[in-house]
């Protein structure tokens, strides 16, 4: 096992951060204070063929893995972008890897192409208002009817619906009550997101403003039978694929956003004189920043662990949840660290570090809890019965 850099990956993060040095602090700055998607952004990404980077070739991706996947998230995070430019681009990166491992040759001819060139973005609608993490409850309904469904329900939480022309969506075509076991009866659909018939309603937050996060209202959706992903009653299946990938990028993303938050903050206690010297000639700064560092180069090699299993095909879960886990507590404490290092500027946006603290945030809660991840640890790891 060697987590070395590899000279394709060094090219990757020197490119990707070339694009980025075209969207500096200012940028993100102004995207935060007057929210608007970063279209400007996601065409550069795309321009380049990076939202294609681990999709397969023959429809105009890079056919790279997971592991290149994470070195694109976390340039753009580190860059200072942080969230706001990960979630960006994201959906696009790794959302429709059920599509690349259950669609058919014309489903992905049809729907990878526009995706990677970024003439369309889409949005994932899964969650749910009153079910959370439990996905096998979802509300949902698509009812077969003819040659299409008819979709109706609620969801929440869901990212760039704002501006997304798709939704990789899922729902339940077969009642909760009439299958064997929870997980069977949904069905994964890439759809139009039509307006005439989805009330998408944005939700204000406390982060990533440039980054819309939505409640869509789904009333009789006819989506057309050949926008199934897959076999129906298997959708709860598919998505799992996508799981692991995710929580590898989120990962990446929180790394990259710490880095971005520790650099700032070692400059700032290099040239903030108090008592004519540096502060960052005191242990009580030198020490916290220094145990930042450390945790983030930890989480960094469960990270990295946990992609190259992906890219080996081997057995991630448990790697991937805990490198999720860990990048998103390092994230968040030199985040915070970096805030406190400023002192009362660290609360002033110019310095940008509460940003990135607000953002950081995110990363504890979503896509899954820390206590759901330790949950899983304890029962798949340890063996330990299941608590919920």
């Amino acid at each position: 096992m060697d987590f070395t850099v590899t000279p394709e990956q060094e090219a990757i993060a020197q490119a990707v951060d070339r694009i980025c040095a075209g969207f500096d602090a200012h940028y993100w700055l102004t995207r935060d204070r007057e929210g608007g998607f970063p279209i400007d952004f996601h065409q550069a990404i795309a321009r380049d063929g990076w939202l294609g980077v681990c999709m397969p070739e023959e429809y105009g991706g890079a056919g790279l893995g997971i592991q290149e996947a994470c070195t694109v998230v976390q340039s753009i995070s580190q860059s200072g972008a942080g969230m706001s430019g990960v979630s960006a681009i994201h959906m696009n990166i790794f959302g429709l890897n059920p599509v690349v491992k259950f669609g058919t040759d014309e489903q992905k001819r049809r729907i990878l192409p526009p995706l990677i060139a970024g003439k369309e973005k889409a949005c994932f609608a899964v969650t749910e208002p009153n079910t959370g993490l439990n996905t096998t409850q979802l509300k949902t309904t698509a009812k077969r009817v003819g040659d299409k469904y008819m979709v109706n329900g609620h969801k929440v939480w869901i990212t760039t619906a704002q501006v997304a022309e798709k939704m990789l969506l899922l729902a339940r075509t077969t009642p909760l009550d009439q299958v064997r076991k929870p997980t069977d009866g949904l069905s994964l659909f890439y759809t139009d997101l039509d307006r005439r018939y989805v009330d998408v309603r944005e939700i204000e937050k406390m982060g990533r403003k440039a980054v819309d996060s939505n409640e869509l209202f789904i009333d009789n959706l006819p989506v057309p039978a050949e926008d199934l992903i897959g076999v129906e009653g298997q959708g709860f299946r598919n998505i799992l694929h996508g799981i692991n990938p995710e929580r590898a990028l989120v990962a990446a993303a929180a790394v990259g956003l710490g880095r971005a938050a520790l650099k700032r903050a070692a400059t700032y206690a290099k040239e903030r004189i108090v008592f004519d010297r540096p502060i960052g000639k005191n242990q009580g700064i030198q020490h916290p920043l220094a145990r930042c560092w450390m945790e983030l180069e930890a989480a960094n090699l469960m990270m990295l662990n946990a992609a190259w299993r992906y890219d080996q095909g081997m057995e991630c879960g448990a790697q991937a949840n805990a490198a999720k886990f860990l990048a998103a507590e390092a994230g968040f404490r030199a985040c915070e660290t970096a805030v406190l290092t400023h002192g009362g500027f660290g609360y002033a946006k110019d310095f940008h570090v509460e940003r990135y603290f607000r953002e950081a945030m995110l990363l504890r809660i979503a896509p899954v809890s820390i206590q759901l991840i330790m949950c899983h640890i304890a029962e798949k790891v340890l063996g330990l019965p299941k608590s919920y």
